[in-house]
């Protein structure tokens, strides 16, 4: 079975760039461009892995993640595991992604081999 991934970016080149190179290696994508688009796909849909973005206009990556699991725990659905990337050396963001013990926090731009190595790790 093919596994789904929520790709959660409001840069278009970075979400076209993530999908080409997941359906590469035969994962499935849905693509969010805000933090409520993508509570709204998670309402909606199951996925194995959430790829978000830590600086997005609006709610940020870190408080998305947070909205995503309370929505899950009320739901009684299963967590999602979640990798967090950015293009910004951002200490205080680090910490706080940190503390909500995601899979992984990589910065951009990052190699692809490095991103699928932890996305082959977390949910094969």
């Amino acid at each position: 079975m093919r596994k789904n991934i929520l790709v959660i970016d409001d840069e278009e080149l970075v979400t076209k760039s993530l999908v080409l190179l997941l359906h590469s290696e035969g994962y499935t994508t849905t693509v969010a461009k805000s933090g409520q688009q993508a509570l709204e796909k998670v309402r909606g849909n199951d996925y194995d892995l959430i790829i978000c973005d830590v600086r997005m206009p609006g709610v940020d990556g870190v408080e998305v993640i947070k909205q995503i699991r309370a929505y899950l725990r009320e739901s009684n659905r299963k967590q999602i595991p979640e990798i967090l990337i950015t293009g910004y050396a951002d200490s205080d963001k680090y910490d706080r992604a940190m503390a909500l013990r995601v899979v992984d926090y990589l910065y951009k731009p990052f190699e692809n081999d490095e991103l699928l190595r932890v996305v082959k790790n977390t949910i094969g």
